[in-house]
């Protein structure tokens, strides 16, 4: 439970892409408003543009003030020449969250985590200070995802990649999303059941908004904390899908002035209307709530303080 009450104050609703090789996209892209921006060093550069990405990508970290947005840096794979090379300097920058590709078992995070102490011990960070997010991308590694949620304490959520999946199992997306419905179902029962966040795939389709809602709104209903986006556009849709209703918000308001009454009585029990409220209902309640902050809507003074 440690994790999820950790991961509660950090909202993963959108996370956007950034090409590595792309300076002007970086600049300002925290203005547009998402939770999470991930600057991609692996798929959107080319081999030989691995070095420069990489290169900018570390200055801008260094000097860009990206206010409370938090900073993911899409790394290349250990086995790959750039792997080790990313780590080392994006840790030296400051990226907050390394996102893993093509993660495949428990040992693959595992090794990460090691390569990521080592750097941590030599600048004086704290080993953990960096965290991690581990893409899952094929049938192995959907076969693995309890494993993989598992593996590292640095695991902060793990996330779905659908266009290398449906390469690994040989076919292609549908509007409806069938051949991706099994492996997200096992992906967030991975991510809760570990305690961490469960991150969708991206919509790839930037001019169809009627199916990115579609697509959210069938994720959140599964039980997915965010998306990935590619595209600035994509960010509002999402997060109104992710934003609390009203009633939602009443009840969740509700739940918490009886958690502080009992508290304030001394009580262990907590009841509304006749009916005990036990702690997940509780934990469901305050992520309202903080989903109810970070969107700016219907919120009493009281919630704001």
């Amino acid at each position: 439970m440690v994790k999820e009450v950790e991961n509660m104050s950090r909202l993963r609703r959108t996370m956007l892409f950034i090409p590595g090789n792309n300076p002007g996209m970086m600049q300002d892209a925290h203005i547009y408003g998402s939770d999470s921006l991930m600057f991609d060093l692996e798929d959107s550069v080319s081999l030989k543009e691995k070095d420069a990405a990489r290169h900018l990508v570390y200055q801008v970290l260094k000097t860009i003030d990206y206010n409370s947005t938090e900073r993911v840096v899409r790394i290349n794979p250990l086995n790959t020449p750039y792997g080790r090379k990313d780590v080392e300097a994006m840790i030296r920058a400051g990226a907050q969250v390394l996102r893993m590709p093509k993660t495949e078992c428990a040992r693959d995070v595992e090794e990460l985590a090691a390569e990521m102490t080592r750097v941590e011990l030599a600048i004086g960070l704290t080993p953990g200070t960096t965290g991690i997010i581990a893409a899952i991308e094929g049938a192995q590694g959907v076969i693995n995802a309890y494993s993989i949620a598992c593996a590292s304490e640095r695991l902060l959520a793990i996330a779905f990649g659908a266009e290398d999946y449906c390469a690994n199992m040989k076919t292609s997306r549908s509007k409806d999303g069938a051949e991706l419905l099994y492996a997200r179902q096992c992906i967030v029962v991975a991510a809760r059941a570990a305690g961490i966040d469960a991150v969708d795939t991206v919509f790839s389709d930037v001019n169809d908004t009627d199916g990115l809602i579609a697509e959210t709104q069938l994720i959140k209903q599964l039980g997915f904390d965010g998306k990935s986006v590619i595209n600035p556009r994509q960010i509002r849709p999402v997060h109104k899908v992710f934003t609390p209703t009203p009633k939602e918000i009443e009840k969740a308001q509700r739940i918490i002035a009886a958690l502080r009454e009992a508290e304030a009585k001394g009580s262990g029990v907590v009841s509304l209307d006749g009916k005990m409220i036990d702690r997940p209902i509780v934990l469901r309640a305050e992520r309202t709530i903080e989903m109810a902050k970070a969107s700016h809507v219907y919120l009493t003074e009281d919630d704001l303080q």
